[in-house]
């Protein structure tokens, strides 16, 4: 039997007996948890899927210790400037032991049930839809052919 579980924000596929490490938890080593966004549960071969989640259905773990990751180690660098930056980070993480999956679905359709017993759809008439204004088109207004002004002509003028 495993189920798939969200866990502070990540998915983990878990069995009983497993050791999972997550992202750090609330609580002190030794105590106990339990998770309730179950997302799926196989019990051999019998698959029930959550509608996002299935409802009733646990997963019980003991918290075995807070611990850090490996370092992982961040470079930058700018060619030809002269810019190099070096950063390391460890992230804390939370050892868990997963004792018990619990499912207590509430008559949950399962994936083979879901297709077989469908109920028939009921159609529902479709609204005819609503006609759109017609928006009357712009005639295209005839540009005015602009008449060049003929240059004046110079007048001679008489010297008296």
């Amino acid at each position: 039997m495993y189920a798939v579980v969200e866990i502070a924000g990540q998915q983990f596929k878990v069995e009983k007996d497993q050791k999972v490490y997550v992202n750090r938890l609330e609580g002190k080593e030794g105590s106990k948890i339990s998770f309730d966004n179950i997302l799926m549960l196989d019990n051999s071969g019998k698959i029930i899927l959550g509608d996002p989640v299935v409802k009733g259905a646990s997963v019980e773990a003991s918290i075995v210790k807070h611990l850090k990751d490996d370092k992982v180690i961040v470079f930058k660098k700018k060619r030809r400037k002269g810019y190099t930056v070096k950063n390391g980070h460890r992230q804390a993480l939370t050892q868990i032991l997963v004792e018990n999956i619990l499912e207590k679905a509430v008559k949950a359709k399962t994936k083979t049930e879901a297709s077989k017993t469908d109920a028939p759809v009921k159609k529902v008439a479709a609204k005819k839809p609503v006609a759109k204004k017609a928006v009357a088109a712009k005639k295209p207004v005839a540009k005015k052919t602009v008449v060049a002004k003929k240059p004046a002509t110079k007048k001679t003028v008489t010297k008296k």
